[in-house]
């Protein structure tokens, strides 16, 4: 079958694109999924960036995906021959708790992943496909979208008229968490040195857009937002903490520009402020996410779209971050 293959050799030298990868077989309480589109995420560059290895095993790369089941093992009950479904990236974290299991992991690395003509998972792993979806929206939803929500809403606890802030827009998941939070009733305020991702965010519904380069105490006004979502990192971190309101909330999940900060820590507790680390999310709340994308109507927002065989110019494209949404990927 055509899948994107990563092995032997760091970067994008180890990458390839196959059409000789062996296709995989079904086991009791298996699904195998027909592949219709997939979508890139910055995890994907990571696991290509870091496996370097001559002797590294050959490993499909990819997380998000949505397809058509085309095979079930024995003892499938949830799943029908047909049906058009999501693949939950999120493995053996099935429950919403504080903290992922040990044994928790993500699709597409050391598992195979999305960027193939098929996939088998387990059937706990697919979820209905939003029918007012197309593939190639529903294929560049589920990581981003599971990533996003857990942050907004379980970890940080967003409620209808909250003032979130999300800084570095443009990222999938930072164009998802803002079109949830807009969706649930809240205000939000980006950021971005891109005059052209802000304006985009602007047509998304964002309140407020900030320049990197201005004084967003003086935008927006100290201790004036109820909770940040972090994802960029030192660079951003303690320019965040001067907006959040004494008693709010800081998220962060991710650290594109640095991975270490220096708080003023006196100034942390005296104003009673909260620190949640996040990632991903459960299957529970992959469920919950997807009650609030179909209740709501919120589409995707794809940047650009390319085809399996062009994977590797796709990835090229996310890692020099000029992308507004999500990369996808159309399998034929």
């Amino acid at each position: 079958m055509q899948a994107v293959v990563h092995q032997g050799h760091a970067g994008f030298e180890g990458l390839s694109y196959r059409t000789d990868f062996p296709d995989p077989s079904v086991k009791a309480g298996e699904v195998k999924v027909a592949l219709k589109s997939a979508g890139l995420n910055h995890r994907d560059l990571f696991i290509v960036q870091k496996r370097h290895q001559a002797d590294d095993p050959a490993v499909i790369i990819g997380s998000d995906g949505a397809g058509i089941v085309s095979e079930i093992g024995e003892n499938v009950t949830a799943v029908r021959v047909g049906d058009e479904v999501l693949i939950i990236p999120s493995l053996r974290w099935e429950k919403k708790s504080p903290a992922p299991p040990d044994d928790f992991d993500i699709l597409g690395f050391p598992d195979h992943g999305t960027l193939a003509e098929s996939i088998v998972v387990s059937e706990k792993q697919v979820a209905a496909k939003p029918g007012y979806l197309t593939w190639e929206e529903a294929g560049v939803l589920p990581l981003s979208a599971l990533t996003g929500y857990r942050a907004l809403f379980t970890r940080g606890g967003l409620k209808p008229g909250d003032t979130v802030f999300i800084p570095g827009i443009g990222s999938g998941v930072a164009t998802y968490m803002l079109q949830m939070a807009k969706a649930v009733g809240a205000r939000a305020i980006v950021s971005s040195r891109s005059p052209e991702k802000l304006d985009r965010a602007q047509t998304l519904g964002a309140d407020v857009l900030l320049d990197n380069d201005q004084n967003w105490t003086e935008a927006v006004g100290e201790g004036s937002v109820d909770l940040v979502i972090e994802s960029v990192g030192a660079a951003t971190f303690n320019r965040s903490l001067e907006l959040l309101k004494p008693g709010g909330t800081i998220v962060a999940f991710g650290a594109s520009a640095g991975d270490e900060v220096s708080i003023n820590l006196r100034q942390f507790f005296y104003h009673q402020w909260n620190l949640h680390g996040s990632t991903m999310g459960s299957i529970e709340e992959f469920q919950e996410m997807l009650n609030v994308f179909n209740k709501y109507q919120i589409h995707p927002v794809i940047d650009r779209s390319f085809e399996l065989k062009e994977a590797g110019e796709a990835l090229k494209r996310l890692d020099k971050s000029v992308q507004f949404g999500k990369i996808a990927i159309l399998i034929d």
